[in-house]
Parts: structure tokens; C-alpha cells; sequence
């Protein structure tokens, strides 16, 4: 049965199906998606008011405390994206990336391969070191997280096991960024996926996550993918309706000077919780 709810009172985008927002990510273009938002303005090191830089800080900050540890860290909807799991590999012994469009998982094996085409993700590191107060370090941080990568697996949230037809042991804590919200047709499916990647985790497992807020759309090349948008107050309630305690959750609205035409979004949200 379709996870999509027609009724006048579903909180809806213009989207029928999760088969419909599936489509949409055909021509997802990985290139153009990190141009976008992972390269200056939005990835400006030199400003602390920048998104990127927030949210690498909202990270290293929850891994800091020492908690978020464990044998096994999976990362839910990673994107081509890495700089999600940089402060998590001093803390794990292995890390799971994964992703629904293939695109994104090659990206991602480019970069964990040293391939010369790869995304440049060395200012994230550099970052993170720094915050970690060894900024010289980062080569080393880098080669330390492609040894703690164990895989770049096809995941579908949509999926009572979101990594079939792959198993994995339920593992200590999971990351997700810019993932449910994005695959989701409305509310309804985006719960759906939310209860599918928390039976992933352990009791007592930490989640992390970060999401855009009251976004309707981003741009990724040729194609305009629809966001089901969300805002904090619901995200608060999907999240600990799902079965977890918030632990922190902090918000950051997008400064004017970095609404550059590639979305509609308000800001970002970042939590750190626990499964009861």
C-alpha cells in the first residue's frame, strides 16, 4: 500500500507517492548538490556563522562528550557527503555509510579510494581537527576514516530494513542528515521511515540528525527535488514520538547572504537523542 495520506487533513506536498519522490532523484546530480552547499559561501571557514562550520561544531560537540561510542556507527541517507561521520571515527570501530542512489555511493568510493577526482573534503577536516585542537592531523584523520569505513551500502528508508537485502546487528548509534525529510511524500511516510531506521539502532543508542526547516524543494542539477517541509516543533514531536529522549536540539536560520537560489530553506536543525 502507498504511505502517502490523501485526506484533506494530511499535511501534504504536491507528491502522490514515495514511488513519485523516488523518480525525482533520477537525475540527482552529486556534483552540483555539493557545489551547492558544501563549497563556499555556504562552506565559508573563515565565518563561525556559517552553516557548514555550525554544523560540523554541533557534531564534534556531541561525539566531545565521549557518550556517542561503540562498535558500530551507520550513517542513514549519507548522500555524497562524508563530513557527517569525521568526528564520529575517534569513537567507533567501524562506520557504515549508505545511500539510496547509486551516484552517490560512487561518490562516495572516490573519495574513500584517494581517486584524484574526488570531492576535496580536506577543509572539513582541517576543521575538525582544529576543533579537536590538533589541527595538524587532518591526513591522518582522513586516512583513520577511510580504514573505519566498512562499507557503502544501498539503504531505502521507505523499508521496514532500510539496508535490504543486507542485515546488520543493531548498532550503537546512527547519523542522518537532510534524509527524511527529503525522501518523504508527508508526514505520514516521513514517521513511517523514521520507526524503519530506529529499529536499527540499540535501546539506549543515540541518534543524530540534521534536517532542513520549512523547506519546500533544493535544486541538484537538472532537477528540483521536493522537501516535505518540517519545523521544529514537529520534528520534536515525530522524534520522541518514535521512541526517543531529546538530548539537544539547536537551531540555525539561514542568514540571507547564504540564500542562493538553490532552495527555499528557513534554516537547519540538529538533535542528539536517545532511544529509550
Amino acid at each position: 500500500p502507498s504511505l502517502s495520506d490523501n485526506s484533506p487533513s494530511a499535511n501534504c506536498v504536491k507528491m502522490s507517492s514515495v514511488a513519485e519522490v523516488k523518480q525525482g532523484y533520477e537525475l540527482f546530480d552529486p556534483r552540483a548538490y555539493l557545489q551547492n552547499n558544501y563549497t563556499h559561501p555556504r562552506a565559508n571557514f573563515e565565518s563561525e556563522d556559517c552553516v557548514v562550520p555550525w554544523k560540523l561544531r554541533c557534531l564534534a560537540s556531541s561525539f566531545s562528550t565521549g557518550e556517542v561510542r561503540g562498535r558500530t556507527l551507520l550513517d542513514i541517507g549519507s548522500g555524497p557527503t562524508i563530513y557527517q561521520v569525521i568526528s564520529a571515527c575517534e569513537h567507533f570501530e567501524e562506520i557504515i555509510l549508505s545511500d539510496y542512489l547509486e551516484v552517490n555511493r560512487q561518490e562516495l568510493s572516490k573519495w574513500l579510494h584517494g581517486e584524484p577526482d574526488a570531492f576535496d573534503w580536506s577543509p572539513y577536516l582541517k576543521y575538525v581537527c582544529n576543533l579537536e585542537g590538533n589541527s595538524e592531523r587532518w591526513l591522518e584523520k582522513a586516512e583513520r576514516l577511510r580504514q573505519k569505513v566498512k562499507g557503502v551500502w544501498r539503504c531505502d528508508v521507505q523499508q521496514p530494513n532500510p539496508l535490504h537485502p543486507a542485515s546488520l546487528g543493531p548498532v550503537d548509534a546512527i547519523t542522518t542528515t537532510f534524509c527524511l525529510e527529503a525522501v518523504s511524500a508527508d508526514k505520514r511516510s516521513l514517521e513511517s521511515a523514521l520507526a524503519n531506521v530506529t529499529t536499527l539502532l540499540v535501546p539506549g543508542g543515540f541518534l543524530l540528525m540534521i534536517g532542513a526547516l520549512d523547506e519546500s524543494y533544493y535544486l541538484a542539477g537538472q532537477v528540483r527535488i521536493p522537501v516535505l517541509p518540517v519545523d521544529e516543533e514537529y520534528v520534536k514531536q515525530a522524534v520522541t514520538g518514535a521512541g526517543y529522549r531529546i538530548r539537544v536540539f539547536q537551531t540555525y536560520i539561514m542568514p540571507a547572504g547564504l540564500k542562493i537560489g538553490v532552495d527555499d530553506v528557513r534554516g537547519v536543525f540538529y538533535l542528539q537523542a536517545q532511544k529509550l
